[in-house]
C-alpha cells in the first residue's frame, strides 16, 4: 500500500466496516495473474467476499477487473497467491463444485434452442431431463420475468430479455455466488435501470452472493452493499467501500442526496485510483 493509500485510509470513518466479514464465500490472498504475452494483469490483490454480499468490482479498462472474476470463476488460475472458496464443494480440479454462475458480457445464448432449452443447458449437462426439470426452469423465468417466453426464440427477444435469459440460465443450478461481468453495458439507460432494479431484487429474494464487475459509478453504488475499487493496470484492490444501506432502492433513491453523496464518494475514490496508478507505473 502506498503512503498516499494509507493516509486516505487513516482519515476516512467508512474503513470502520469490515467488508467480508462472517462466512467467507470467496478467500483471495495476494493474487498476481501474468499472462503469456508478459502483460501484469494482477498484482498482490487480496480480497474476501461474505456470504450474501452483493460486490461490485470498479475501476479503469484494463485493470483486470474480469480477470479477477475469472479466477474466482475458476475459470483462470492464478500466476501465484492463492484462491479458496471456504463454504463450497471442492472438486478433485481444486474447484468449486457447482456453486458458481456466470453471467456473461453477452448473452451468448443458442439460436436453435428456446428460452426453456436455454436455459435447461446447465440441468442437462448435469444429467437431468427437461420434463423432469420443467417446475424448475418455469419457476426461475418468473423470477426473471419471463414466464410467458418459454417456448420463444432468441431471436424474437430484446437485448433486456435475452440477458434474462442469461441470469435466469446462471441461477437455474441454484448456485451460492453469481458472477456478473458488465452485463448491461450494451444496453440502453432505461433498460438497463430496469434490469437493476431486478437483479437487486433477485439478490434479495434468493440470498445468492453476487460479484458484479462495471465501469459505471452509479450502477455499482445503487446496486452494492461494497465497491473495491481497483487501481489501473496492474490491478490490485485500492479501497474497498462500505455503502449505507438504504431501506428501498428505487427510481426515488437515485435521486435522493444520499444516494449523490454516495456516487460523489465512488467517483473521488475512482479518480484518485487512476491517479495513484498512473503515477506508479508510468
Amino acid at each position: 500500500m502506498t503512503a498516499a493509500m494509507a493516509t486516505v485510509r487513516e482519515q476516512d470513518p467508512i474503513y470502520d466496516q469490515q467488508p467480508g466479514k462472517g462466512r467467507l464465500v470467496v478467500k483471495m490472498r495476494s493474487v498476481t495473474k501474468v499472462f503469456s504475452n508478459g502483460t501484469l494483469a494482477l498484482s498482490n490483490m487480496s480480497m474476501d467476499i461474505g456470504a450474501g454480499e452483493f460486490v461490485s468490482l470498479l475501476g479503469p479498462s484494463g485493470c483486470g477487473k474480469s480477470t479477477a472474476l475469472r479466477i474466482i470463476a475458476g475459470l483462470g488460475r492464478p500466476s501465484s497467491g492463492t484462491i479458496d472458496w471456504p463454504s463450497s464443494r471442492i472438486n478433485s480440479r481444486g474447484l468449486p463444485e457447482g456453486d458458481v454462475g456466470f453471467v456473461f458480457q453477452e448473452p451468448t445464448l443458442m439460436p436453435w434452442q428456446t428460452v426453456f432449452g436455454n436455459v435447461f443447458l446447465p440441468l442437462r449437462l448435469q444429467g437431468k431431463t427437461k420434463a423432469g426439470s420443467r417446475e424448475r426452469i418455469m419457476e426461475t423465468l418468473a423470477m426473471v420475468g419471463l414466464a410467458d417466453f418459454a417456448n420463444a426464440y432468441p431471436r424474437e427477444l430484446s437485448g433486456g430479455m435475452k440477458m434474462r435469459v442469461s441470469i435466469a440460465r446462471a441461477l437455474i443450478t441454484g448456485p451460492k455466488l453469481l458472477l456478473m461481468d458488465e452485463p448491461f453495458a450494451a444496453l440502453d439507460e432505461i433498460t438497463r435501470q430496469k434490469l437493476n432494479d431486478d437483479v437487486r431484487r433477485l439478490w434479495q429474494r434468493s440470498g445468492v452472493t453476487v460479484i458484479f464487475v462495471t465501469h459505471s459509478v452509479y450502477e455499482a453504488t445503487y446496486l452494492s452493499n461494497r465497491i473495491v475499487v481497483m487501481r489501473a493496470r496492474p490491478g490490485e484492490v485500492y479501497r474497498d467501500l462500505a455503502m449505507p444501506e438504504a431501506e428501498e432502492r428505487d427510481v426515488h433513491f437515485r435521486s435522493s442526496e444520499e444516494f449523490q453523496a454516495s456516487s460523489a464518494l465512488v467517483s473521488r475514490t475512482l479518480l484518485e485510483a487512476i491517479s495513484v496508478g498512473g503515477a506508479d507505473h508510468e
